[in-house]
């Protein structure tokens, strides 16, 4: 039975940046999910627990017998061991693109000490610009190639609260009992992929920018087909 991906976006983007190889995959025939997390950052703390209620609630009509590919992009991937401790579903495999890594052992902090202290002073009242405003432009263009894309994934973008990059997630003891592997687009995230390689799991590159899924669907679609299919 092929698996279901689920394709989950960074709480700091929207879902708009996996719709595109979304479309990839549901054309080679794979049925796909891509949960909104958009409302995460609405509250009180912790966030966590709202990341798997979105995703919780997204699978709701997927058969509980379904089995699933856990893609995680960016810091999403600091919630994949929450998620799959919290669903239903049979997870198969955890594909990590371009992501932020769990701690092996304790809850994982959502930023290191030096990003919280770029973040603090941009913080209004407690809520931060959104992403794409955190960087220089030169640094965001090469991240978008199609005019439109761009458009709809800035005005998507939530201002999270400052509180949010300060959070613990918890990881559960085994989490990781099932394959794993990883996704590089290129730096910041090659100590990542370094990392995984230390783990043991199975690295992939598919080099591009950090939003290069939005610049190529077709290749991205495909390297997930491969790490899900031979993990």
């Amino acid at each position: 039975m092929q698996p279901i991906f689920v394709l989950v976006h960074s709480p700091s983007v929207g879902p708009s940046t996996w719709r595109p190889v979304a479309e990839h995959l549901t054309a080679a025939g794979y049925q796909v999910r891509v949960p909104s997390l958009l409302n995460v950052g609405t509250g009180a703390p912790p966030f966590w627990p709202r990341v798997l209620d979105a995703v919780r609630d997204d699978l709701r009509q997927v058969p509980a017998g379904s089995f699933l590919t856990l893609v995680a992009h960016s810091n999403a991937g600091l919630f994949i061991p929450a998620i799959r401790s919290g669903l239903d579903h049979a997870v198969t495999s955890s594909i990590f693109v371009d992501a932020a890594l769990p701690a092996r052992t304790g809850p994982s902090p959502v930023a290191s000490p030096e990003l919280l202290e770029f973040l603090r002073p941009m913080a209004v009242n407690g809520r931060l610009p959104r992403w794409t405003d955190w960087w220089d432009e030169a640094d965001v263009a090469p991240m978008f190639s199609d005019p439109e894309i761009r458009r709809t994934v800035i005005e998507e973008q939530p201002t999270l609260p400052l509180s949010y990059y300060e959070q613990h997630i918890p990881v559960s003891d085994g989490w990781d009992d099932h394959p794993c592997s990883y996704l590089l687009f290129g730096p910041p995230y090659d100590d990542r992929a370094d990392e995984a390689r230390d783990r043991g799991w199975r690295v992939s590159h598919l080099p591009g920018a950090h939003l290069h899924q939005i610049i190529d669907p077709a290749g991205t679609a495909r390297h997930l087909v491969e790490l899900a299919t031979t993990t």
